[in-house]
């Protein structure tokens, strides 16, 4: 079978083989045009014969994405089965579908079919189904053998979406498992096929890797960075204008999103001459958009061949890096930025970050420049900041919700996500978040196990969460509503604020989808804009949701191929989204919907004070405390201000306030009742540690909010002491009233533990650490720690000693001793190492030695004092004060203190405590 010179394999007739089944014949023909990865194919053919593994890599614009399928189609392991190709998005499937069918002079949906979201055009006679990454972990789901599939495709592997890794990692399962037969095939342009290959190992060794060198035309490089205070929307028009000006050919511009893509157009559209061109090539300039929201016929004129004496400019998101041909274009400028979706797991919600893009990325963007000629790409940054930008992007698993995949997990029968093949291994405590929240949603047993209601929201094209609402909206009876709810929260907000933000409720954004006029609702809009094309998207989304309820498709054949050739339409015209069900909806209906799509997100006004200004308490009212203990806010000039219950469908910004981006009203008996199963009744016992006193209150609580609260008379003693308790672990011994003669005592154990390991440890931590044992009993009697006494606690730590232990402790560690004077002293014991005996110096004439504790063992530490009371020597050696150091202080001292005695032997001196009386 000959590949050199443009060589290939492509369909051929049709036949009917075994059961009357509709088989697609393939004979080899010549391919209409020579391609780069040509040379490539019978390398890979010969690693898919007898491996069953490989990994392609091949540079973009190298044909990969059409050419590959086509080529499979004739080897013989195939046989009659089909092939199953992946795409990360879904105008790159129905692109790459639709040029393979021209490719074989056929229309799409026979040979080659695609299945995206919404759109379908596959029959029985399809061979190659181009899909998008979701529909594949559904077909696994519905038959784990992907019985008739002899391959599966990974295009674009590189972009290492959420779905791509998991369907790969499910597809590994079953071909491990099942499906030793199962080809399987990665392609990629700029990724460590390597790695990928070492993933694909099976018994032979890592997967073979076959490298196409592909076709680049040079591209030379330009940096054009920012003026002082350039927006980065005038900054890239002009750009555009320069290089239309300076070059020939259509213009490709990588911006983050579709905010600044129509910003950048309005510009564009603003300064370019109307019908005149810009260079000698005497071609008007049309500009384009390019971004997964738009409507198909948007997206197909985007990337269409310019028409004679016209030239394009696409405005495009990252969705142009790869996979889409954009015929003609010869420059690209690239903004150098990317939106990117990052998990937020306080608050269980994901949002879009704009990014720096990698290096990987922006090699990508300016190899679209030299696809068929030489090409030019203006950088919008500075050369210097190519250091400063990622290798490649992060792979999606790492920083994304995990609620789809776990729920994914669940329905494939998969308890452990490690035991299945990753390149990077999903986070096991946002897995463990997600399945908490798939339990809250009724998706996941108390033992991790899929529901009957489960395996429904897989069969739904949307997330977890709205997949649950809009299941419940059918049962309710309102489905239209739910179709519309969840069209409502699924795409991006088509209300776009203009002195501020756009108002938070949803129930605003639901009747507009289900047709109100912005008219009707003028004055609710407060000013804010409706963005056309974004609510005609969400009332198609609501229409094919809808479809899928009333058909029952969500709950059968939505994941299956079909078996005729109806399936190609899912064109019917839909049922009216503002009447289907079987009753009136009404705003508690939408309310009781948004809560059981974000249960967690139930808000509570917080508790106003009464006594506070008037400002402060308007600006209290705006503020809420979620179910999930988050804090949240309203704008005080938005329409639901003031309310005392919300359900939050979204928010935005950063803790401890997370700003209020869409959200409905709800009432207090709604929420009972829609989640009367999670509602618990809690006894909750306080301490207020500036009044000194229990607080006791019976709540009602939904997570962290609190329904109902009255006082609670029939406090046990044990919960009083364990909260009693609770207040000593938290602020220390310090809050017990510890006297003086308690003080001592735990001072003199001290010293004995650390002399004695057999005596007890009462130091903070430990006593803290034991406190159920001593401390505990006593406050089953005590209202408050006031009422433990100390003798209470001087009795409590005796306890602790053994018998033999307290009736030592006197003469081990007494509390005082005599001195020569007769005066009974105080020992200090608070440095256990060394007592501590403060006395006044005459007071111990006739010691000719430091007196002993703990039999001896331990000598005092004499703090000798003058009359005045202060020390005038520290030492533990009273022998050697009195032969060296006595002299000096008696000769200093001696005339500053003439009424007190100053022998010059004191050892044989008289011990006093008085002076000498007046006149002698």
């Amino acid at each position: 079978m000959g590949h050199a010179g443009g060589v290939g394999d492509v369909a051929g007739v049709a036949d009917v083989g075994d059961a009357g089944v509709v088989v697609t014949l393939v004979t080899p023909m010549t391919w209409n045009t020579a391609l780069p990865i040509d040379e490539a194919l019978p390398a890979l053919h010969d690693a898919l014969a007898s491996r069953a593994v490989a990994v392609l890599e091949a540079p973009p614009g190298a044909g990969k994405t059409t050419r590959v399928p086509l080529s499979l189609l004739a080897q013989p392991w195939l046989g009659a089965a089909r092939i199953v190709m992946l795409e990360p998005r879904r105008l790159a499937a129905r692109a790459a579908a639709h040029f393979m069918a021209r490719t074989i002079r056929e229309p799409v949906g026979q040979t080659v079919g695609y299945r995206v979201r919404g759109d379908s055009r596959v029959s029985s006679r399809t061979r190659i189904e181009v899909i998008t990454e979701g529909v594949l972990t559904r077909m696994l789901a519905r038959d784990a053998t992907l019985d008739g599939i002899g391959a599966v495709i990974f295009d674009e592997f590189h972009e290492r979406s959420l779905l791509a890794d998991l369907g790969l990692a499910l597809t590994l399962h079953t071909r491990d498992l099942l499906r030793d037969d199962l080809r399987l095939l990665v392609m990629s342009a700029t990724l460590d096929g390597n790695a990928v290959a070492e993933l694909l190992r099976d018994a032979h060794g890592a997967a073979p890797v076959i490298r196409s060198r592909g076709r680049m035309f040079p591209v030379a490089t330009h940096y054009r960075g920012a003026r002082a205070q350039e927006q980065l929307e005038a900054h890239a028009s002009r750009v555009v204008r320069e290089a239309l000006q300076a070059h020939e050919g259509d213009v490709l511009v990588f911006l983050p999103g579709a905010r600044e893509i129509r910003r950048t157009a309005s510009l564009l559209n603003a300064s370019l001459p109307n019908g005149s061109p810009l260079n000698a090539s005497g071609a008007t300039v049309v500009v384009h958009e390019l971004f997964g929201m738009m409507p198909l016929a948007a997206q197909d004129a985007a990337i269409a061949p310019a028409p004679h004496g016209e030239r394009k400019v696409v405005l495009a998101t990252s969705i142009a890096e790869t996979s889409l041909t954009i015929e003609g274009v010869r420059v690209v400028v690239d903004g150098g930025k990317s939106r990117l979706p990052r998990y937020d797991a306080r608050v269980g919600l994901s949002r879009l970050t704009t990014v720096r893009v990698s290096r990987a990325s922006a090699d990508q963007r300016r190899g679209r420049a030299g696809r068929v000629a030489e090409g030019f790409c203006y950088r919008l940054w500075d050369a210097h900041e190519d250091p400063m930008m990622p290798p490649a992007t992060r792979a999606e698993i790492l920083d994304a919700d995990l609620t789809p995949l776990a729920l994914e997990l669940a329905e494939a029968g998969v308890d452990d996500a490690a035991s299945l093949r990753w390149l990077d291994q999903p986070s096991p405590a946002l897995l463990q978040q997600s399945r908490s929240l798939l339990t809250l949603l009724g998706a996941l047993d108390d033992n991790r196990r899929i529901t009957k209601h489960g395996r429904e929201m897989v069969s739904l094209p949307l997330h977890p969460r709205l997949a649950h609402m809009l299941l419940h909206a059918t049962t309710r009876g309102v489905p239209g509503l739910g179709a519309a709810v969840a069209a409502c929260l699924e795409e991006r907000d088509f209300l776009r604020g203009t002195r501020s933000t756009a108002p938070a409720d949803l129930q605003l954004r639901v009747e507009l989808v289900q047709g109100a006029s912005t008219d009707a609702l003028h004055h609710a809009l407060n000013g804010a804009v409706v963005d056309r094309d974004g609510l005609q998207r969400a009332r198609e989304l609501a229409r094919e949701l809808l479809r899928e309820l009333t058909r029952g498709v969500g709950r059968s054949d939505s994941r299956s191929h079909s078996s005729d050739d109806s399936h190609e339409g899912s064109r019917e015209n839909p049922r009216d989204i503002s009447h289907t069900g079987s009753r009136e909806a009404s705003h508690e209906d939408i309310a009781v919907l948004a809560a059981k799509a974000y249960p967690d997100r139930i808000a509570q006004q917080r508790a106003i004070d009464r006594h506070s200004a008037p400002a402060e308490q308007l600006s209290q009212r705006k503020r809420y405390l979620m179910r999930n203990g988050v804090g949240a806010k309203l704008e005080t000039n938005d329409s639901l201000y003031g309310a005392t219950w919300l359900a939050i469908a979204e928010v935005d910004g950063t803790p401890p306030e997370y700003r209020i981006l869409r959200a409905v009203s709800i009432s207090l008996e709604s929420i009972r009742s829609q989640f009367s199963q999670q509602i618990r009744e809690e006894r909750v016992i306080t301490y207020d540690e500036d009044a000194n006193r229990l607080i006791a209150r019976r709540q009602t609580c939904l997570g962290e909010l609190v329904l109902d609260d009255a006082p609670l008379g029939d406090v046990r003693p044990e919960e009083r002491a364990d909260v009693l308790l609770q207040v000593v672990h938290r602020r220390g011994l310090t809050v017990l009233s510890i006297g003086r003669s308690a003080t001592q005592l735990r001072e003199r154990l001290a010293f004995l533990h650390r002399h004695d390991a057999q005596w007890p440890d009462i130091s903070d931590a430990m006593l803290i650490a034991e406190s159920g044992t001593w401390l505990h009993p006593l406050l089953l009697h005590a209202r408050s720690l006031a009422d433990v006494g100390e003798q209470s606690l001087v009795g409590a730590w005796l306890e602790r000693l053994t018998w033999s232990q307290r009736a030592a402790l006197d003469q081990l560690a007494p509390t005082h001793i005599e001195v020569p004077s007769g005066s009974r002293i105080a020992i200090d014991y608070s440095q256990p190492d060394a007592p501590i005996l403060s006395v006044k110096l005459q007071e111990v004439f006739g010691w000719s030695t430091t007196p002993l504790i703990h039999s001896g063992r331990v000598p005092l530490t004499l703090h000798l004092l003058s009359p005045a009371q202060r020390p005038v020597q520290v030492t533990r050696d009273l022998a050697g004060f009195w032969r060296e150091g006595y002299f000096a202080v008696r000769k200093e001292l001696r005339g500053r203190y003439p009424r007190h005695p100053w022998p010059e032997d004191p050892i044989s001196a008289l011990a006093t405590r008085r002076a000498k009386p007046r006149g002698t």
